[in-house]
């Protein structure tokens, strides 16, 4: 049995614990807050056995039964073959961090972190085991959503990215690889255009943000829940994609040029998107509503588990 550490058992490290466990992997819990991890231990738990009655999950207690909690980053890094850093979002922490875990972890085991932005090699140059170390960048909640941006250093081993690849596909995961370090990696940058976008066009009074929203979830939100854009746009021209170009980059063009209002992310326009939204913004509604979330992407898992097969042309 494969050992995995868990190191930061907040929102993405207790959903990366549900994620291994679930494909059988063993798992060792740490967090300099133990609360934290007894937190996670108990999601994981439900989380789990709201996924076996959709079929999800084999055994939901025995998922559950292979996530240990560890008293010491020592103990939880003994034997693993991959750790999953979900420390705090600063080059400070992870580069400490992964200095530490450089130096306990076995030779061979390999150091991914979770974080959002920050290129693995701003914190992993100056170690020894910097050849073991990359990012592996979930979408939360990543034990529903699977994708997995792998984005290596330069002087990351080809070897070790192909190795976490292949650990991220058994745990269920659908692992992209990058060939390049970018901020951001590839969905958080195609986040934030269409994101600054959603601001301007709802800060300069184009529509609501509710209409916004529903020409998401209810226009390209279709589209995109099993197909991506250049599979989208391959079937919006009778060419394909070289004639969708052809035909509509001009126009395309024109509009990512026109940016309707500069600082989409400023005090004034949030002003007027929360002059219009429904709810404040309190943090037991976000908990509602993140588990009303849960449960959908739930559902949608199971079904494009045994739906959503695209023909082999």
């Amino acid at each position: 049995m494969t050992k995995i550490a868990v190191v930061g058992t907040g929102l993405i490290g207790r959903a990366w614990a549900t994620v291994f466990a679930a494909a059988g992997y063993e798992v060792a819990l740490f967090d300099a807050h133990p609360e934290a991890t007894r937190a996670a231990k108990t999601f994981v738990a439900r989380s789990l056995r709201e996924q076996e009655a959709l079929g999800l999950v084999d055994d939901a207690r025995a998922g559950a039964g292979r996530v240990h909690v560890a008293m010491s980053l020592a103990e939880a890094l003994k034997g693993v073959a991959l750790v999953q850093e979900n420390g705090p979002e600063t080059l400070e922490e992870k580069t400490k961090l992964f200095a530490e875990m450089d130096r306990i972890a076995p030779r061979n085991a390999i150091l991914a972190s979770s974080t959002s932005f920050i290129p693995c090699s701003r914190f992993s140059e100056a170690l020894a085991g910097r050849r073991r170390c990359l990012v592996a960048h979930p979408v939360n909640p990543p034990h529903l959503v699977p994708i997995v941006e792998l984005a290596p250093a330069p002087w990351t081993d080809a070897a070790v990215v192909q190795r976490a690849k292949r650990i991220y596909e058994r745990a269920g995961q659908v692992p992209i690889v990058l060939r390049r370090e970018v901020p951001g990696f590839v969905l958080n940058r195609l986040q934030a255009v269409l994101l600054a976008e959603a601001f301007r066009i709802v800060g300069s009074g184009v529509c609501s943000p509710q209409d916004l929203d529903k020409t998401i979830r209810d226009g390209l939100g279709h589209r995109w829940s099993f197909m991506g854009p250049f599979e989208t746009i391959e079937l919006n021209a009778p060419g394909g994609i070289p004639d969708y170009a052809a035909r509509y980059g001009a126009s395309l063009e024109r509009m990512a040029s026109d940016t309707l209002m500069d600082d989409p992310f400023g005090p004034r326009t949030v002003d007027t998107i929360m002059g219009q939204w429904p709810g404040a913004q309190e943090k037991e509604r976000i908990a509602t509503l993140s588990r009303w979330r849960d449960r959908r992407l739930t559902a949608l898992k199971a079904h494009k588990r045994t739906a959503v097969r695209k023909p082999s042309l």
